[in-house]
């Protein structure tokens, strides 16, 4: 049976309930109304009208108006005769007073009356006690039956209202056990109900619904959401930040890291576009506008961290789909270096002492005075010497990168000449070009303009760019050094005429204890060049190298004219 038949039977049950009892009820009460309008019209105002000729009749002969009252009545008696026997008596009385009327001193007549509206007084009060029995039966009757069908309807509204929310909750709860089941992963629970109505077809349709999940979990799609969570939960355990963005700017996902940087909750960003977010958080905007591998400093969980931001692009195929900001720490990587460095500058430091008491004390054992040295000790004291200037300019070079990485330069930049410049750095190298048998050409252009630099620094950079020449260049080779106005700036140029560098190695060749690779001299930091470009920068200039395989090199670099 379906359910809705079961909810139409069970509703119709309880509107026949009603409706039974009501038209029981309602014809019980207009019978007893009948029965006592019959009483009431039937027999009592019968009673009314003879009570009021007999007091007429005491006022008879005397009286006119009393045989007006008492014609009055009798005609509405002769309107109102219903009891057996009373007809005949209304007659008497009528003829009785008819005799009156012609003498109204007959008293015979006047005995007859009284006797004849006694008589149907009489009846009529018989009457009264037979239907007040008749109605007081008929209502018992009607109790009796009206209490027989409410406890029979009663009845069965019970077992109705006890057993019908069964068949309603019954299935629901197990309905609602099977969803708890499938909610907590647990495809294999089945609902098993017997009923051929809709809870019986949404069994059906529940143990379907489950098999298919049950295959859905083994099958290949839910490997990948396994999969994806566990990216995610990685993701989220990283400890670099990460932001996913779609091909719209609309953010996809931000792990926790990025929440704790970026001050947002993902669920309360995810969607929304992210120009619109930056409006409102500086770090957002910092991430969106600046380039990647932007090196910075974020002050999060009570301590200043160092991140790089990098940005990755997604595409799919040739179609770009999205874009992912990586924010990767290299605090530990910055303690590092930074250890690094002032380890660096502190031994650089101490070195410095004992390098130059060296060169001092092989300076005095080259003295003849000192005492006459054959050839081989006389090599063995030159190469103690140059050894000795190399580890005292690697020394002064690191520490001068110290000082360049914990950013305490210190510049003592004014308006300086070019020529100055160029002068200091050419003779400081005149002796090592001299035994290289390299000549140092200088290329001036008449009236230049004033530079604001510290003419220290940038001698030094001049005098590695030229050093590194005079290492490179063939002997008896030419290295020119030139200065010239373009513009609004001054542009300072070494140029030499050795192997050259390859275009390849062009874009590191300003790094850090880089190296160009191959045939090249193995000696030196590495450190030189990126001095000289942090040097440079740190006085508004910038550094540039030109080079090919055969050609020579040239190193320059430009600073701003003083107009």
């Amino acid at each position: 049976m379906r359910l809705k038949t079961k909810l139409t039977l069970g509703i119709g049950f309880l509107f026949l309930v009603i409706v039974v009892f009501g038209v029981f009820g309602i014809i019980s009460i207009h019978r007893l109304k009948n029965d006592a309008d019959k009483i009431l019209k039937n027999n009592y105002e019968t009673l009314v009208y003879n009570n009021n000729m007999l007091k007429a009749l005491e006022r008879l002969p005397a009286d006119s108006l009393a045989f007006t009252l008492f014609e009055n009545n009798l005609a509405l008696q002769e309107k109102n005769v219903t009891e057996p026997g009373e007809k005949e008596s209304t007659v008497a009385v009528r003829q009785y007073f008819e005799r009156i009327r012609i003498n109204r001193n007959d008293t015979v007549a006047l005995a007859g009356i009284r006797q004849s509206i006694q008589l149907i007084n009489d009846l009529n009060q018989e009457a009264i006690l037979h239907k007040n029995q008749n109605a007081r039966e008929g209502a018992e009757s009607a109790a009796t039956w009206m209490t027989i069908i409410f406890t029979v309807l009663a009845l069965i509204a019970f077992t109705l209202v006890v057993n019908f929310p069964g068949v309603i909750s019954n299935p629901i709860r197990q309905l609602s056990a099977g969803i708890s089941a499938i909610a907590n992963k647990n495809y294999s629970k089945r609902i098993h109900l017997s009923q051929q109505d809709e809870f019986g077809e949404l069994a059906n349709a529940f143990n379907s619904m489950a098999e298919k999940l049950d295959e859905y979990e083994h099958s290949n799609i839910a490997r990948i959401r396994f999969e994806k969570r566990r990216i995610e939960a990685v993701i989220n355990n990283m400890r670099d930040a990460i932001i996913g963005f779609d091909e719209k700017k609309l953010v996809l996902f931000m792990n926790s890291v990025a929440e704790t940087l970026i001050g947002l909750r993902e669920k309360d960003i995810v969607g929304k576009y992210a120009p619109d977010l930056a409006l409102h958080n500086d770090l957002m905007r910092t991430l969106l506008q600046d380039e990647p591998r932007t090196e910075l400093e974020i002050f999060a969980d009570g301590k200043k961290s160092y991140f790089v931001n990098e940005r990755i692009e997604v595409r799919n195929e040739e179609e770009r789909i999205g874009e992912v900001i990586v924010l990767r720490n290299i605090t530990p990587f910055h303690e590092l270096d930074e250890a690094k460095t002032n380890f660096i500058a502190t031994v650089s430091h101490e070195l410095k002492t004992p390098i130059s008491s060296i060169k001092m004390s092989a300076r005095l054992l080259d003295d003849a005075r000192i005492g006459m040295m054959n050839k081989e000790q006389q090599e063995l004291l030159h190469s103690i010497q140059d050894d000795a200037d190399r580890l005292l300019k690697i020394t002064s070079e690191l520490l001068n990168m110290s000082q360049v990485e914990t950013g305490n330069i210190q510049l003592k930049i004014q308006a300086a000449s070019p020529e100055s410049i160029i002068r200091q750095a050419v003779q400081a190298v005149q002796f090592q070009a001299q035994q290289k048998q390299v000549s140092i050409k200088t290329d001036l252009v008449a009236s230049l303009p004033e530079v604001m630099a510290d003419t220290e620094k940038t001698s030094w950079v001049l005098i590695n760019f030229l050093t590194n020449a005079i290492r490179y260049a063939p002997e008896a080779s030419v290295i020119e050094v030139s200065v010239s106005r373009k513009k609004d700036k001054v542009s300072f140029v070494v140029r030499d005429h050795g192997i050259g560098i390859d275009e390849k190695y062009l874009p590191r060749i300003f790094d850090r204890y880089y190296k160009v690779p191959g045939n090249y001299e193995k000696s030196g930091t590495g450190l030189g060049l990126a001095i000289s470009r942090e040097f440079i920068e740190a006085q508004g200039g910038n550094v540039w190298v030109e080079s090919a395989i055969g050609e020579g090199s040239k190193f320059g670099f430009d600073f701003p004219a003083i107009v």
